[in-house]
């Protein structure tokens, strides 16, 4: 079948393709995007189109020093394949387009629309214009036009779901642009927030994670010191709601009541991603990172004593400007004493209009690469010790989609455990789905995950996992996908009633 036979409407509709590139942020934005498209009329392209949707949409990120390579690889690979299919359309939004602008559109002109981090909603609007007035349409907004949890959304879980609480951020990291491109920090209003988890809550979700670029500084821009651990407390409140977990913290805002809160509300999991970025307090100080190794490690030794099973991950950049072999040496003592469950390791590179970019004392490509090497084998080895003291544990697991990728030649299933872990297990008899939960004992650790290698010991059901089942059905009905939609403030059409569950207590 040839790429223009490929690419003919679904039904007469119109299909498209999101194709996300960075953060979490970035991926919450593409459930959006695709939901702005759904609900003007597009359908998801099927599985495996690569290209060969009626609009494709790169969601991009300016993080990398290779981003726009990247971007303007991809969108080469598409000019052919637009210039042989009148009518098709390409879109760049997200930090790359807010920072490049029109220099996309020069030095890709078969682009038919530019959007920004602050204007998402306009998509479909701009994709529309284009078609009509047959030029590109470039339009950057330079602060947030609506909260993004305002727009309509296509979930691609069923059972959990991003909640975004805050967008933007008001550090000044020296190796960061993000805050350039997003935006001082505006936060939700609580009560905003808490009704769109209940209404997710109701349509069968049982995780949520609260989402924000500096998450735990919520409460900066509505003038509450304690709105954030105020706010995972009120989540402890909403019945049905198993699962709590946020992302990222900083530490400088790391303070000892979300501490608090963590510990005494069930429901927030036993998980924290505290992000280092170096142990070497001179290299924090050039960074403008507003904390050093003693708080740093203060905060580690406060969060186990107060939730002993708590699985800590980290963010760690090697070979920053200026990082002398001492330096580096402290942060591999932060990891030996901090014993990181995980840790996402990165080579320092350039990014564009940072300070950083501009600093003396850029470290040679071979000796970042020394170091990130000695680095990976320290964080390996305690990750794995870390893992094999789960061995013995009974724990509950989430079972989860698409986790386990050798799953179907093993006979095993996936799940995420309360602190994160991902445990593959026996494949029950009894039939289990996306969404419910089982309980198993841990039998074997790797480095990156466990085994549940006996017999399943319980299987709940959940509304989490009717959720899943109904969502499928659709899908099976429908093939190119379905819209979730913006949860309704106020309590939408019951699932059917199971004993147990997510979403039943």
């Amino acid at each position: 079948m040839s790429s223009i036979d490929r690419s003919q409407s679904v039904g007469g509709t119109r299909t498209y393709e999101v194709r996300t590139y960075g953060c979490q942020m970035n991926v919450h934005d593409s459930e959006r995007l695709s939901g702005l498209l759904e609900d003007a009329g597009y359908v998801r392209a099927p599985e495996g189109s690569d290209g060969d949707a009626d609009v494709v949409v790169f969601n991009t990120c300016a993080v990398r020093e290779n981003a726009d390579n990247k971007l303007y690889g991809n969108l080469g690979h598409l000019a052919p394949r637009k210039a042989s299919r009148p009518g098709m359309q390409i879109a760049v939004g997200g930090c790359l387009a807010q920072k490049d602008r029109d220099t996309i559109v020069k030095r890709a002109p078969w682009v038919d629309v530019v959007f920004g981090t602050h204007n998402i909603g306009k998509l479909p609007v701009l994709l529309e214009r284009a078609r009509v007035q047959e030029e590109a349409q470039v339009e950057i907004a330079e602060s947030l036009e609506a909260f993004p949890s305002t727009l309509p959304t296509r979930r691609e879980s069923a059972y959990a779901a991003w909640v975004s609480i805050s967008v933007g951020c008001n550090n000044t990291c020296t190796f960061c642009i993000v805050p350039a491109l997003r935006g001082k920090e505006k936060d939700r209003r609580p009560g905003d927030i808490l009704a769109e988890i209940e209404a997710l809550v109701a349509e069968g979700v049982c995780e949520i994670t609260l989402l924000g670029q500096n998450v735990n500084a919520y409460g900066s821009d509505i003038g509450d010191r304690e709105a954030f651990s105020k706010l995972l407390r009120a989540c402890g409140k909403i019945d049905g709601l198993e699962r709590v977990r946020f992302t990222s913290p900083h530490p400088r805002d790391f303070t000892d009541d979300v501490i608090a809160a963590m510990a005494e509300t069930p429901n927030v999991m036993p998980q924290l991603h505290m992000p280092l970025q170096s142990g070497s307090d001179p290299v924090l100080k050039a960074m403008r990172r507003s904390y050093r190794q003693e708080r740093y490690l203060g905060i580690i030794e406060k969060v186990r004593a107060a939730i002993p099973h708590a699985a800590i991950s980290t963010d760690i950049i090697v070979g920053f400007p200026g990082e002398t072999e001492e330096d580096f040496e402290q942060t591999l003592h932060v990891v030996r004493e901090a014993r990181f469950a995980q840790a996402f390791t990165f080579q320092y590179s350039k990014r564009p209009g940072t300070p950083a970019a501009e600093m003396d004392g850029q470290i040679p490509k071979k000796v970042v690469q020394e170091r990130y090497e000695r680095l990976v084998a320290l964080q390996e080895e305690i990750s794995w010790e870390e893992n094999k003291k789960q061995i013995g544990r009974t724990l509950e697991l989430m079972v989860a989609e698409g986790e386990g990728r050798k799953d179907g030649t093993t006979h095993r299933l996936s799940g995420r455990a309360p602190d994160s872990r991902l445990v593959h297990f026996t494949k029950p008899e009894q039939e289990v789905r996306p969404g419910d939960v089982v309980t198993v004992e841990i039998t074997y650790a790797a480095p990156h995950h466990l085994l549940a290698e006996g017999a399943v010991l319980g299987v709940r059901r959940t509304r989490a996992g009717d959720a899943w089942e109904k969502r499928n059905t659709e899908k099976a009905a429908q093939p190119a996908g379905v819209l979730l939609g913006l949860p309704k403030v106020g309590v939408p059409e019951p699932l059917p009633v199971v004993t147990g569950g997510c979403a039943v207590d």
